[in-house]
């Protein structure tokens, strides 16, 4: 039986920083959905900006960090999306103040 849960997994990512926003993923509001069945995970997550240089990286340090820190995930599967658009109205409160938004 997999020790994996959706608060493991989300506390996983938090340290998985944008490369552009010094911020985790999670609090930026990137990740739009977790599921996990078992020692799957299927994340839904989404870029700051559509055309981030840095995309493919950033999806495989999420897929590594969740793999490596969750016990019992065997497979992870990032989707990633643009629909709905991200917005800084996602992030954090108190990262919207930090950043003075």
């Amino acid at each position: 039986m997999s020790g994996a849960t959706k608060e493991a997994v989300l506390e996983a990512l938090k340290e998985v920083y944008d490369p552009e926003i010094p911020f985790n993923v999670v609090d930026l509001g990137l990740i739009y959905d977790v599921q996990v069945n078992g020692g799957k995970v299927k994340i839904k997550m989404t870029l700051t900006a559509i055309g981030c240089p840095m995309s493919y990286f950033l999806v495989e340090i999420v897929r590594d960090v969740v793999k490596d820190k969750v016990p019992g995930v065997e497979d992870v599967e990032v989707e990633l999306v643009f629909d709905p658009p991200w917005t800084p109205d996602r992030m954090n409160p108190e990262v919207r103040r930090l950043l003075g938004l």
